[in-house]
């Protein structure tokens, strides 16, 4: 098989006179650079794109710069209050320019002559220097920046450190709460008396609408403007809140729908890499509320998900409490083989990874293999960071980061000064250099000859199977017990072909059968080499003869408008058309579950026959029931693979020895006479991905679009919240707050809400996807007059908390041992026996005042960055979960809002210790915040008289502090007023 990854194409730099991100505003400054800080901050927090102003013009600014200092200037005085003098000052350091001048004065690394620095992961070094910068002896202290550089001995203790990044991204389905919970208590503070203005961002805040646009029309030429019409329809109220947020709250950007993906947005246009705030240098960093924030670490950007409620606080000047990571170093060799995509590359990693555990870890990659990936390969890899369970997987700044900032319409100015920078800052990676000795916490190697064309399924994104396999591993999975790679189809049973009628023409279904093809995400639609792969895959498929099944639902939702230029320009474009694979909008769409309907007669074929049904889509997430309710199997493929399964019709093939199809010679296809060699992909990105078309594509994006614009929102500050709202309500978490802590609290006689066993993920706690006709959400939408047809997703009504916790346990896959083997969204209701649905259960626990808890097994939470996750449980009235361990985010999230994370000791889980989960459970913790340290040991009892110990796991004090005030908002709240 030919090789489908195209060489590095050749990069040309550009002379451009628009104005990227990296000159745009930048967090407040450290007080100690400049006598001047109030109206530096000033400037930084003027709103960007969605006010209707030059931004880049600071005559245009004035009046609102006049309007805000009061603000800024009250803020550094009561920082001032409690902040010292940065004792790190006289590090400062000026960065000349080639031609004389400077770019701006930096705080200097190797100006602090410490030999333990050079040692330093690249990774560790901008932990570093934000601590070093931001270093006020009050938020952060020279004890702080002490532990970092004493890394390589204080990494394996577990010590606790202040992280504040630059900025903060989220997506709408996550930023929709965040501004309902920034709005909720702005609410707060003015029924606790002091000022609701102090609720305002203080770091750049950038949200891109991605997640919104859903499949409802594919297939068709006017499926772009049709699917957004209807994303507008349904999601009018939302957008409309999102404009008003930007308007109401200072530092934040909104970018429109229909714009692309959060983090190929990031990646092509937001990504600063080196901040220059009025002359101060520091690298840009970012904490996102989507678990794949990680993908800037391909640009040498340190990012990664934190749960919306962490967000909020870093928005607000919190620092990131964190605990000071471990560091693996993997060390890439060699040069991919032909035939092998980035795709396949990532999923081996993700597999590699996940064996070696790296969960609460940073991944830094390095060898002479780098050289070989582009930086579009480097994102696919650090975009899948959650999936191997990484905080990061991170590449450091190289000639080929520089050059792609040249690509993606960064001055050649701004790309001088960041190289410059990160070259004095000892944070730059030169290849021509002698390699730097440099420790890690353990060390991988991949030679990257090894890797071999794979997908990963049936159910998680680490279950690779290689692509030779995968029939065998299908026809095993049909065998196998109902589990993760499993469907339990009796072998009488396997050959069962479902006929029915496609809009008059005779189809057909089996157990295998693809009806979803979706070339989707931004793991790999950033990526031109497998994108343009795939549109010569359908070229040469079109040109023998070969065209997709017309009951499988194809799509390609590019994570930018650039995509659909180098498409159109290469003219492949029309050929993924004729093949189905119309663009069906620019945002997530498949991967989230945005997937729309299938055909009834398809869904129809699928539920009365029991088939179990494929998608194959280029995602980075196919757990069950994430994609569709119908597809019980969902795999994860590269671009050109998720053409040629289309084409396939099924994922139970051979591709070596088994053909596509016939051709129009009446010939068999085969795969390999389909797959482009690397030089026609190579020359396809040379002479179709150009400089012009990413200047172009976000010049436009500042513009917005007509539906957008068109919005009409209040001036007003306070939000006046509307209580027939399906889609924004006013939620309760401050209802009753007073300025007292109510203090920690144990946990007596509570009863088990859910059982579950491993991997439970946060899409089965908190499902983004369609609102079951049956459950409790949807009797709730139906009697406030909503129709079925409205009901819209849970991810779109994440700004309604009746609505949420309704859904909280609502994944129609979900596993829940009181179930006894039955699937579904239901419990037992134990003190009665009856089995109801989770929200009716817990509502009757709560009416009798009863505390629940939930068990679970290991990975419990992993997925998406999900608050949702921890908000709606919290809702329910659960009070602790006890697992076998967690997936980083969602702890932190379940902290964040006041439920205490417990661990089972290692060997032991509910099974072991003979828990079925019908026990009321008594967890004893003190009463008093001072007498719980992180990591200690707490006992639990039943009622049936057994006990055991677990692990509590607050990991720093300052989640002791946010338990001790109810969760982290409450804390936020309290700490301003007191300022």
């Amino acid at each position: 098989m030919a090789s489908l990854r195209a060489t590095r194409s050749k990069l040309f730099p550009l002379s451009r006179t628009f104005s990227s991100p990296l000159a745009r505003s930048s967090p407040v400054r450290s007080p100690a650079f400049s006598s001047s800080a109030a109206a530096n901050a000033a400037r930084s927090t003027v709103n960007r794109w969605s006010h209707g102003v030059l931004w880049r013009s600071p005559f245009t600014l004035r009046p609102q710069i006049r309007a805000i200092a009061p603000f800024i200037e009250q803020f550094h005085r009561k920082i001032a209050t409690n902040a010292g003098e940065n004792p790190f000052k006289g590090n400062l350091t000026s960065l000349p320019k080639p031609g004389g001048g400077e770019f701006g004065k930096f705080y200097s690394l190797p100006s602090l002559k410490d030999p333990r620095i050079d040692r330093l992961p690249y990774s560790i070094r901008i932990l570093l220097e934000s601590a070093i910068r931001n270093c006020d002896n009050f938020q952060v202290t020279k004890e702080d920046v002490e532990k970092i550089i004493d890394w390589e001995n204080t990494a394996s203790k577990q010590v606790e450190i202040p992280f504040k990044p630059a900025r903060v991204l989220l997506q709408d389905f996550t930023g929709v709460p965040a501004v309902v919970d920034l709005a909720c208590m702005r609410d707060a503070m003015n029924r606790l008396g002091s000022d609701s203005n102090k609720i305002n961002p203080l770091v750049p805040v950038d949200l891109v609408v991605d997640h919104s646009v859903q499949v409802d029309v594919a297939r068709s030429e006017n499926a772009v403007q049709a699917n957004m019409e209807l994303e507008f329809q349904r999601n009018k109220e939302r957008f409309s809140f999102l404009k008003w947020g930007s308007t109401a709250f200072r530092n934040m950007l909104v970018v429109p729908p229909g714009s692309g993906i959060v983090h190929q947005v990031n990646l092509e246009y937001l990504g600063r890499v080196v901040f220059n705030n009025e002359g101060l240098l520091y690298p840009d960093s970012v904490v996102g509320t989507d678990s794949h924030t990680t993908m800037i670490d391909g640009l040498g950007v340190a990012g990664w998900g934190v749960g919306g409620i962490e967000a909020e606080a870093a928005m607000l000047g919190q620092p990131m409490s964190m605990v000071l990571p471990g560091v693996v170093g993997f060390k890439l060799s060699g040069k991919l083989r032909n035939g092998v995509t980035a795709t396949d590359l990532v999923l081996t990693v993700t597999q590699i990874l996940r064996k070696h555990g790296v969960v609460g870890k940073f991944v830094e990659f390095y060898g002479n293999g780098m050289g070989e990936l582009s930086l579009a390969d480097r994102a696919t890899i650090a975009n899948m960071s959650p999936e191997y369970g990484a905080t990061m997987g991170f590449f450091p700044v190289d000639h080929v980061t520089l050059q792609y900032l040249k690509l993606t319409g960064r001055s050649d100015e701004t790309v001088a000064m960041i190289e410059a920078y990160l070259r004095a800052n000892k944070l730059f990676v030169d290849y021509n250099e002698p390699p730097q000795d440099r420790a890690y916490s353990s060390y991988l190697e991949l030679n990257l000859d090894e890797v071999e064309p794979c997908i990963s399924g049936p159910k998680r994104p680490h279950d690779r199977v290689p692509l030779k396999e995968m029939k065998a591993d299908w026809r095993a999975c049909l065998d196998n017990k109902v589990g993760f790679k499993g469907f339990a189809i009796p072998k009488e049973a396997q050959g069962k072909v479902a006929k029915f009628d496609f809009h008059g023409q005779p189809a057909e279904l089996k157990h295998g059968s693809v009806v979803i093809a979706a070339i989707t995400s931004c793991t790999n639609t950033s990526n031109p080499s497998v994108m343009l792969g795939a549109g010569l895959v359908a070229k040469k498929a079109h040109d023998l003869g070969l065209k997709v099944k017309p009951w499988v639902k194809t799509s390609l939702a590019p994570g930018s408008g650039v995509v659909t230029k180098y498409l159109i320009q290469s003219g492949l474009q029309k050929y993924l058309n004729e093949q189905g694979f119309n663009i069906v909008g620019f945002g997530c769409t498949t991967c989230i579950g945005n997937s729309g309907d299938l055909d009834e007669s398809v869904s129809a074929a699928i539920s009365e026959n029991d088939i179990v049904a494929s998608a194959v889509l280029s995602g980075n997430r196919n757990f069950e029931g994430r994609v569709h309710p119908l597809t019980r199997a969902n795999y994860l493929a590269s671009p050109p693979l998720v053409v040629a399964y289309a084409l396939a019709g099924t994922v139970d093939i051979d591709f070596e020895k088994e053909p596509l199809g016939t051709g129009k010679d009446g010939k068999n296809v085969f795969l390999r006479d389909i797959w482009p060699s690397t030089e026609e992909i190579a020359q396809t990105v040379q002479s179709s991905v150009l400089p012009d078309m990413f200047r172009k594509t976000y010049e436009s994006i500042t513009k917005g679009n007509p539906m957008w614009n068109e919005l009409q929102v209040p001036a007003e500050k306070l939000y006046s919240w509307d209580p027939n709202s399906t889609y924004i309500h006013e939620p309760p978490y401050f209802k009753d707050m007073t300025m007292d802590p109510p203090g920690p609290h144990g946990v007596k006689d509570a009863y088990c809400l859910l059982n579950f066993g491993d991997s439970i993920t946060t899409d089965h706690i908190s499902p983004a996807g369609n609102i079951n006709k049956d459950s409790p959400a949807a009797k709730y939408l139906v009697q406030r007059g909503v129709e079925r047809k409205d009901f819209n997703s849970y991810g779109s009504r994440r700004g309604n908390d009746e609505v949420m916790s309704r859904g909280t346990f609502a994944n129609i896959r979900i596993v829940n041992k009181l179930l006894n083997g039955e699937v579904g969204p239901k419990t037992v209701h134990v003190p009665t026996g009856e089995k109801l649905f989770v929200f009716d259960a817990a509502e009757r626990y709560k009416a009798a005042g009863h505390d629940t808890i939930v068990l679970a097994g290991a990975e419990y939470g992993s997925g998406s960055s999900r608050d949702w996750a921890a908000k709606g449980p919290m809702l329910l009235g659960v009070k602790a979960v006890i697992s076998k361990s967690f997936e980083r985010i969602h702890r932190s999230n379940l902290v964040g809002m006041g439920i205490i994370p417990l661990c089972f000791k290692s060997g032991e889980d509910a099974d072991t210790l003979g828990l079925t989960g019908h026990e009321r459970f008594t967890i004893d913790l003190p009463n008093k915040i001072s007498e719980i340290k992180p990591g200690q040991d707490v006992t639990v009892t039943t009622d049936n008289g057994k006990s055991f110990t677990c692990t509590a796991r607050f990991d720093t004090e300052v989640e002791l502090e946010y338990f001790n005030h109810g969760g982290i908002l409450p804390y936020v709240i309290r700490n301003l007023i007191k300022q």
